[in-house]
């Protein structure tokens, strides 16, 4: 899992912090908690200073992976609470070191496996955090008896986590961008393909336990170039990155890389089924532009709703990167503009006002179901349900001279080909990057203008606005002369051309997705294709709320490598970790077009 994952909790401008002094508001303490099976996790507990017998508090507690620094009982961090208001408006905050991590007890596991039922001493995440407010309740005073729990990223799976048979005091939750099912479109693998550039970026970073009296590494990783598309291919096959570029054996990454298919390695470790009679009311959180959870944001939110039908689950999707309302204002991406301060808003308007509510009896915030940003036209709106129950379901086919139409393709033959070549992979973005370049999502995909490798197609200047909303399902028609080959769809917002204007021509990249192409048929059973066979693919995309404006263009380009965003298929049918050279082949890739094999993209629209 990747991240990036905020290795935490992200720095906000110091002016910020200024108008609060946390040391004359609040008292700290340091414990070291026992849980069932007599492992202590050490937590750090911030008091307000004028808590009385008259004067009650709720705790708001995260449990994280990356350290609850500052340690210290005489330290302080420059912000407590997810956001900037909740030290002012008074909470019992509590920040938990889970076992294994840091100063706390007992053996990490990573996205450690969920059982059905516990016996005995047994323990799992969600009873930890049932053990942890117990101890709380009961150890610290002048509390109101209501938990509320948060966290994003790695947090956010321990927040989903804690509120499986949760303690009566947990009323409120809010797992922002959290890890589900790592596996499938979640920071791991894409419809199979290995997120390469966010997964090294992340595990060469996080590894050993990551004591902070005993340094993990004494130094960043050194990737001796500035060109991560470089540095990636000179890696080769994925094995070889142990013994190149760990000085240590990080198991995490080796389990990561190694583990292809999903199997009971990623079965045991998807939190989504366990989602079931959630009583917590809950906020999932997340951002369009979430380059490493959006998938997890979006099934925890499906996961409750469906599971959960009595509960209160609602959803919340800005224009954000990954975690960035917690730490940047959600106006711009890259060449873009969202108007405003989005996450200003978010904090004042939708996550204060929510757990004000369940932990201190305030006014109802009266929030919708989905409070949804609508990109394009760059605008909040309240949904009673997510999709909106209003949209029809629309294909946009594959036609031929490059063209895109929602009437199916009358001809019968046709299809476009290209040459993929694994030595020369088409590049996720731009710009020379050594990490994930979270402007990727909506970056402008001209830059691969002119390779032959990239088929592009695109509709005639629209008419009126068009808003889709909801997941992307491309179903392909496909043959390749390999015997394994990926196909990237990527949905793309072409903007007119208009002089003078810096977005002119804008070829804005909406929503892409990469499918490896022997999982068609079963992700724990890969088949290989058979040279110049058609077959089928179809698979979908995480969702969007977008407005293809009147005068843009619906464009769709379909590629067989997103380099090194996902790592390089040898379109062999092998094992692609252990791959030798030999291995790594050009294959001619076809899309067919034509009335008996009609390729095309469908998504809901807005009437």
């Amino acid at each position: 899992m990747l991240k990036l994952r905020i290795f935490l909790l992200f720095c906000l401008p110091c002016a910020l912090f200024a108008q609060f002094d946390m040391k004359s508001h609040y008292t700290k303490r340091e414990y070291k908690i026992a849980m069932r099976d007599g492992v202590h996790l050490f937590t750090a507990v911030y008091v307000p200073n004028d808590a009385s017998p008259s004067q009650k508090y709720p705790f708001l507690m995260t449990r994280t992976p990356y350290g609850v620094s500052p340690y210290g009982e005489d330290k302080f961090p420059r912000q407590l609470g997810p956001g900037v208001k909740f030290a002012e408006d008074g909470y019992i905050f509590v920040y938990q070191d889970v076992r294994g991590r840091n100063m706390s007890e007992g053996k990490f596991v990573e996205m450690r496996p969920e059982p059905d039922h516990l016996e005995g001493t047994e323990i799992s995440e969600a009873s930890d955090t049932y053990d942890t407010i117990e101890w709380l309740l009961k150890n610290v005073p002048n509390n109101n008896g209501r938990v509320g729990l948060v966290g994003t990223s790695y947090p956010g799976f321990y927040t989903s986590a804690g509120t499986i048979n949760a303690h009566p005091a947990l009323v409120a939750a809010s797992p922002q961008a959290p890890m589900a099912d790592i596996y499938m479109g979640d920071d791991a693998y894409h419809n199979g393909a290995f997120f390469l550039i966010a997964n090294f970026s992340f595990y060469t970073a996080f590894g050993k336990q990551n004591n902070p009296e005993i340094p993990m590494r004494e130094s960043r990783f050194d990737y001796g170039t500035q060109d991560g598309y470089q540095f990636y291919l000179n890696m080769g096959p994925l094995v070889n990155s142990d013994e190149k570029y760990f000085q240590f054996k990080n198991p995490y990454w080796t389990d990561c890389y190694t583990h292809t298919t999903y199997d009971e390695f990623w079965r045991s470790r998807d939190v989504l089924p366990h989602l079931k009679n959630i009583k917590p009311a809950i906020l999932v959180v997340g951002g369009w532009f979430d380059a490493e959870d959006l998938s997890g944001t979006l099934k925890t939110f499906r996961a409750i709703n469906k599971q959960s039908p009595g509960s209160s689950d609602q959803l919340v999707m800005g224009p954000w990167v990954h975690g960035g309302w917690n730490r940047l204002p959600g106006d711009n991406l890259g060449d873009l503009s969202f108007g405003s301060n989005n996450s200003g808003f978010f904090q004042d308007e939708i996550e204060l006002p929510f757990f004000r509510h369940y932990l201190k009896n305030a006014d109802d915030a009266a929030l919708p179901k989905a409070y949804m940003f609508e990109t394009g036209k760059n605008v909040w709106r309240k949904e009673q349900q997510w999709p909106p129950a209003n949209v029809i379901p629309r294909k946009l086919y594959f036609q031929a001279d490059g063209k895109l139409s929602f009437a199916a393709p009358s001809q019968n033959a046709g299809f476009d080909e290209y040459v993929s070549d694994p030595a020369n992979p088409v590049p996720f973005y731009s710009q020379p990057t050594l990490s994930m370049a979270r402007e990727y999502m909506d970056a402008d995909q001209r830059f691969v203008q002119g390779r032959p490798d990239v088929l592009t197609y695109e509709t005639e200047p629209l008419a009126d606005d068009l808003t889709v909303a909801g997941p992307i399902s491309p179903k392909l028609f496909v043959s390749t002369t390999g015997t394994d080959s990926d196909f990237v769809v990527k949905l793309i917002d072409v903007y007119p051309e208009t002089t003078g204007d810096s977005l002119s021509g804008y070829e804005q990249l909406v929503r892409g997705e990469p499918f490896r192409g022997k999982f068609r048929n079963s992700f724990e059973h890969p088949e290989p294709f058979q040279p110049g066979e058609i077959a089928q693919i179809q698979f979908a995309m995480p969702d969007i709320f977008h407005c293809f404006q009147r005068g843009h263009r619906i464009m769709i380009q379909v590629q067989s490598s997103w380099f090194p965003l996902a790592d390089r298929n040898p379109q062999t049918f092998t094992d692609i970790p252990n791959a030798k050279a030999a291995d790594f082949q050009k294959a001619t890739e076809r899309l067919y077009r034509s009335s008996d094999h009609a390729s095309f993209v469908e998504f809901g629209v807005e009437p």
